[in-house]
């Protein structure tokens, strides 16, 4: 497994362009809705500025969107045979796709700390706390190995890249809208606020909103315990649908 974060970190060094290019779309998310919705007081936000406010969603959905198309990289290394080569390696299949779910936190890491100077910039007031600070990207490395594991799962059932980039981006949307990124989940109707609380991003926001804007680290444990259930289900799952994407 440190084997394919050491990888993915040689990746970066020789091509950050990817990083570079998916962090444009979570900063004008700040910079134009965040800074526009901020002059609108009708979202309760408890006292907490509205650009303050969903600068947590911004950054977990920024990236679990490196996360879900990180299975890209599994369709071209299977059309390529590379997967193959590493079923001869002496590891589990589950060590492996663990171990690439896994590198893809290096990459939203990577993300966040792109993402967190610009939002300084336009005048989001984090907590300046560094054991907080590192037990927020903890949990965001966490979280984007789970989407990384439901990538790996889409492609061990797409056999194209087109077919896999639409479904992808059918999962990101939803979850980033029926989660607490943009709004309190007692605004929504009731039956998306069922959906909300199955939804791991909604942990992920409040552990990470509580960490960096709030202080309120009330709730952090169940989070926290909800995002490790949901990486242990994920990496079982994908690690059973190993096979499907070697075949």
């Amino acid at each position: 497994m440190f084997a394919m974060i050491e990888l993915e970190l040689r990746r970066l060094k020789h091509d950050r362009t990817e990083i570079y290019t998916r962090a444009i779309q979570p900063i004008l998310w700040l910079a134009v809705y965040g800074t526009v919705m901020s002059h609108v007081k009708a979202i309760p936000t408890d006292g907490i500025p509205y650009l303050d406010y969903i600068t947590p969603g911004v950054l977990l959905q920024s990236t679990i969107f490196v996360s879900v198309f990180y299975g890209l990289t599994i369709v071209w290394e299977r059309e390529t045979g590379i997967l193959k080569k590493l079923l001869v390696a002496p590891a589990s299949r589950y060590a492996t796709v663990i171990g690439r779910s896994v590198a893809s936190g290096v990459r939203a890491i990577f993300q966040v700390l792109i993402i967190i100077p610009v939002a300084l910039l336009i005048g989001v007031d984090f907590i300046f706390n560094p054991l907080y600070f590192l037990t927020a990207i903890l949990i965001i490395f966490l979280v984007s190995g789970g989407f990384a594991a439901i990538s790996i799962l889409i492609a061990s059932l797409m056999k194209t890249r087109e077919r896999f980039m639409g479904i992808g981006q059918a999962i990101i949307m939803p979850l980033f809208f029926v989660s607490n990124s943009l709004y309190p989940i007692k605004l929504m109707p009731t039956v998306l606020q069922y959906f909300a609380y199955f939804n791991p991003l909604t942990y992920a926001v409040d552990a990470v909103r509580g960490l960096l804007i709030s202080g309120d680290i009330r709730n952090l444990l169940p989070d926290i315990a909800a995002i490790v259930i949901f990486d242990v289900a994920m990496f079982a799952v994908a690690s059973i649908s190993f096979s499907k994407i070697i075949e």
